[in-house]
C-alpha cells in the first residue's frame, strides 16, 4: 500500500473539492483525510488531502495527468508527496544542546518521520552528542573573514546528503541569503519569545526586569527579514513573582523544546502551508 499527501492553494471557487476527490477515485485512490479553508479576505482556497493506494500507482504518470487537467483548470500551487519518503532534514547547532538533545531523543524513539543524515555546527562542542547517536558531524566555522567559505561548504554538505530541509537548533549566527534563497520556506528556526519581543543576547533576563507574567517561544520559517517568516507553532507558560531568572531560562528552554519539536512534526508530515507571509496549519 501506498500513500500520498495532497497540497493545494487556488483562487477560490465551486467545484475544487468534487474535482479533486474525483481525480483521486479515478486513478484507485482511497481518501483518508481531507480538510480546506478559505481565506475569506483574499479568496484563497487551501487543502490537505491524503489517500492509499492498494496498487502502487506511477506517481510520475499520475502528477502528470492531475497537472494537465484538475491543476489546470483551477490554475492551483499544489504538489503530491509519497509518505514513504521520509524528509531529510540537517540540524544546525551553536553551543546550546536542549533542542538538539530532545529532537535526537524524539527520532531515535521513532517519533519524526525523518531522515537526520547531518549536523552541521560552527562550534565542535556539541559532537559528542552527535557521535552517542551516530549522526555524522561537521565542523563549520563561520566568522566575517570565513563567511563565503563557510557557505559554500555549508552548501556543499547539503547537496551532497540531498536535504530537504533544515533546522536551526539554537543556530547562533545569521543563515545567509543564498542559502535561505535554495531553501525557501525549508528551513526551521526557534525563538525564545513571541515574535516580536526581548530581542538580544538575554532576552530572559530582559521579560524578568519587565515583571512578564507569561514567557513563549515561536517556531517559523527564516527569511531575509530576521525573525519576521511565517509563524509555524508558538506556545506559552506562566511566570510569577516569585520565579528567578534561573527559573525563566528553565522553563523557556522547556518552551524551546516542545514547539520546535512540534514544528518539525508539522512540517515533515506536510501539515504547514505558506501563503503572504503566513501559515495555514492542519492539525
Amino acid at each position: 500500500m501506498q500513500k500520498i499527501t495532497l497540497l493545494i492553494h487556488c483562487k477560490d471557487q465551486k467545484g475544487i473539492i468534487a474535482a479533486v476527490t474525483s481525480f483521486i477515485s479515478k486513478v484507485e485512490g482511497n481518501i483518508t483525510y481531507l480538510d480546506q479553508h478559505v481565506d475569506v479576505e483574499q479568496n484563497v482556497f487551501f487543502m490537505r488531502l491524503e489517500s492509499e493506494f492498494l496498487i502502487a500507482a506511477d506517481f510520475a504518470n499520475v502528477k502528470t495527468i492531475f497537472e494537465q487537467t484538475i491543476a489546470k483548470d483551477f490554475s492551483m500551487s499544489w504538489d503530491f508527496y509519497v509518505k514513504e519518503i521520509k524528509p531529510k532534514m540537517a540540524l544546525f547547532v551553536s553551543k546550546y544542546n536542549h533542542c538538539l538533545y530532545d529532537i535526537l531523543g524524539r527520532f531515535s524513539a521513532g517519533e519524526l518521520n525523518i531522515e537526520i543524515p547531518l549536523i552541521i555546527s560552527n562550534h565542535n562542542d556539541l559532537k559528542p552528542i552527535a557521535d552517542q547517536f551516530n549522526v555524522p558531524f561537521y565542523h563549520v566555522p563561520f566568522a566575517k573573514e570565513c563567511r563565503e567559505e563557510a557557505e559554500q561548504q555549508q552548501i556543499a554538505l547539503l547537496q551532497k546528503y540531498q536535504i530537504n530541509f533544515i533546522v536551526l537548533a539554537r543556530y547562533m549566527q545569521i543563515i545567509t541569503p543564498k542559502l535561505i534563497s535554495l531553501y525557501e520556506n525549508n528551513i526551521i528556526n526557534i525563538h525564545h519569545s513571541f515574535l516580536p519581543a526581548f530581542p538580544g543576547a538575554k532576552p530572559y533576563h530582559s521579560a524578568f526586569k519587565r515583571g512578564v507574567k507569561i514567557i513563549g517561544a515561536t517556531s517559523h520559517y527564516v527569511t531575509e527579514e530576521l525573525d519576521e517568516g511565517p509563524i509555524i507553532e508558538q506556545d506559552i507558560t506562566r511566570v510569577s513573582h516569585i520565579n528567578s531568572v534561573a527559573d525563566f531560562i528553565m522553563k523557556g528552554k522547556d518552551l524551546e523544546r516542545t514547539v520546535l519539536a512540534r514544528a518539525i512534526k508539522l512540517h515533515s508530515e506536510r501539515k504547514v502551508m505558506i501563503y503572504d507571509n503566513k501559515t495555514v496549519v492542519f492539525y
